[in-house]
């Protein structure tokens, strides 16, 4: 019997090899969405927040639920520009975790800084201009998380759940923009998040016009 393996059959097998089912891909992408908040948990058990612990919390949800927006933003150019096909399939679970990390940096504010105190959230709100739009910015992805379900695409219809969820790209816009003025003097990181951001629209935007070139 020839035992030895051709090179199609070797090849195919380290095609196949490593290939990784939806189910599985789908709980590894899960559980580093949910490493910094684990971090967050462990470092708050352990004293490293500083002298500040919730200005700390605080920052870093701020920080990382950018972050995880623009991971969600990222499925569809890393499809135009790699073929990866994975990360739209992730894409709500990946907006769902943003929308996580967003809702418990406000609850930080409201309930641990702010302790509920409504009229100073409120006068916040008003006068400074970081938590303006950072607030617009939580209500949008409220919005987008509550109508990110089947059914709600079925109330809505197609087309309108898509326009609605355009918007995605106004929060992350808003969401750079208060973390611009928030920090107002170290823009270094800001800029980073901005620039990713800008060039994660400019995929999407010479898609856009590229179907539109090709049907004209």
């Amino acid at each position: 019997m020839n035992t030895s393996i051709s090179a199609s059959t070797r090849t195919t097998m380290n095609k196949t090899s490593f290939k990784l089912s939806h189910r599985t891909t789908w709980w590894l992408v899960f559980a580093l969405m949910a490493l910094p908040l684990a971090w967050l948990v462990g470092l708050t058990f352990t004293g490293g927040l500083g002298a500040n612990p919730i200005e700390a919390i605080n920052r870093y949800l701020g920080d990382w639920a950018l972050r995880m927006l623009l991971v969600t933003l990222a499925a569809t150019p890393l499809k135009t520009l790699f073929g990866w096909v994975w990360p739209v399939r992730m894409r709500r679970m990946l907006g769902l975790w943003a929308f996580a990390y967003v809702a418990l940096h406000i609850a930080n504010y409201v309930a641990i800084d702010q302790f509920f105190a409504w009229d100073d959230i409120w006068k916040d709100i008003v006068k400074r201009n970081f938590i303006t739009v950072g607030m617009i910015a939580f209500l949008i992805l409220s919005a987008l998380a509550a109508t990110s379900f089947n059914r709600a695409i079925k109330r809505i219809g197609a087309k309108a759940w898509k326009k609605l969820h355009k918007l995605v790209y106004l929060a992350a816009a808003l969401g750079c923009l208060h973390y611009v003025w928030m920090v107002k003097a170290d823009l270094l990181m800001p800029t980073v998040h901005s620039a990713i951001l800008a060039a994660l629209l400019s995929v999407r935007l010479y898609t856009w016009a590229s179907r539109n070139y090709m049907r004209s």
